[in-house]
């Protein structure tokens, strides 16, 4: 049996067999330590060819790119960064330059959040790799897991979805004939380049949550599921509902897609990548109901309601319009390594 004929969710199930059952599953593992912090740590590695290439990336985009992928998760737990490591693997050949400038990019990220870079290690190696290990702590009370989806909670999209994806294509295809503006142009590809993580969410969403303790009396019996969306939306949402063993129904109409997208490809494609495009980084969120409507108000603009967890565990696309049948939502439509 070869790895291709098992694909990523495959070998994922085998792998986390020699893990501790109660600290993987999650975008990072939450490591209980003295006081009143977790410790909260997550890896992710990007390869040339797989994750960038000169086409679509110069070599700051790739280092913030990075970054941002391990800061997002580190939200995605409810955690504030505290460092990141950084290994880098590199071919002989491999121009100086290049590797300030990737370093640049990692750094005009990080600075954002008050983040510094610790150390790490350097190899040889046939093709340039990056794998960065980021650490953050967060107050246990305050943990958001994937499996703590429970019916009837609300699911909030943070943000838009298929910019990333969009951004891409204009980078894969500059002779694309859209009718976009050059500054809408730019910031689909901006989105893709340079994503945001949502740290900026997390002081929010707890300052919500602070106002509805007196009903709740602590923040540990408001249980918070979520992950991010760098894998696609439906990849969130799927991932969510089976580590709670839940279902859930996604409303195609409440989905936050960028308006340009309608000038550039069809409804139904400008969907699939909202859907299936990856690589937004915004927060996939499972919450009480007045929470989650007081956190799409607080947010504003490309925050929205996609959809209800339920006790059926299909997860399901629906169309209350009643104009396109149900669709069940599938993780292999997403991006998947093997």
């Amino acid at each position: 049996m070869k790895i291709k004929d098992i694909g990523e969710q495959g070998l994922l199930a085998i792998l986390q067999k020699f893990c501790p059952p109660e600290i993987i599953g999650d975008d990072g593992a939450i490591i209980p330590i003295h006081g009143d912090k977790s410790l909260v740590i997550t890896t992710d590695m990007l390869v040339d060819g797989v994750h960038f290439s000169d086409r679509t990336t110069t070599p700051q985009d790739a280092g913030w790119r990075a970054v941002a992928a391990n800061l997002s998760d580190l939200a995605a737990m409810g955690a504030s960064p505290l460092a990141i490591a950084v290994a880098l693997s590199l071919t002989p050949d491999t121009p100086v330059t290049w590797v300030e400038q990737l370093y640049q990019g990692m750094t005009a990220c990080l600075q954002q959040y008050n983040t510094p870079i610790v150390g790490g290690d350097i190899v040889r190696s046939p093709l340039i790799a990056l794998a960065i290990t980021a650490f953050g702590e967060v107050d246990p009370a305050c943990a958001i897991r994937r499996s703590s989806a429970q019916p009837g909670n609300l699911i909030v999209a943070t943000g838009p979805h298929g910019a990333s994806r969009a951004g891409l294509e204009l980078l894969l295809n500059p002779q694309l004939e859209t009718s976009l503006t050059p500054s809408e142009r730019s910031s689909l590809i901006l989105a893709h380049q340079r994503p945001k993580p949502r740290l900026d969410v997390l002081p929010i969403l707890w300052e919500i949550v602070d106002s509805k303790l007196l009903k709740w009396e602590s923040k540990s019996k408001i249980q918070i599921a979520g992950m991010d969306s760098s894998d696609g939306l439906a990849d969130a949402i799927i991932q969510i509902c089976q580590a709670s063993n839940v279902g859930a129904k996604i409303e195609r109409n409440q989905i936050s897609i960028p308006p340009t997208l309608s000038r550039l490809v069809s409804p139904e494609k400008a969907l699939n990548w909202g859907l299936y495009g990856g690589e937004d980084f915004e927060l996939i969120l499972c919450l009480p109901p007045e929470i989650a409507q007081k956190l799409v108000e607080k947010l504003g603009v490309g925050a929205a309601i996609v959809g209800s967890i339920t006790k059926n565990p299909d997860i399901l696309l629906v169309d209350s319009n009643g104009i396109y049948p149900e669709e069940e939502l599938s993780i292999t439509k997403g991006f998947q390594h093997f």
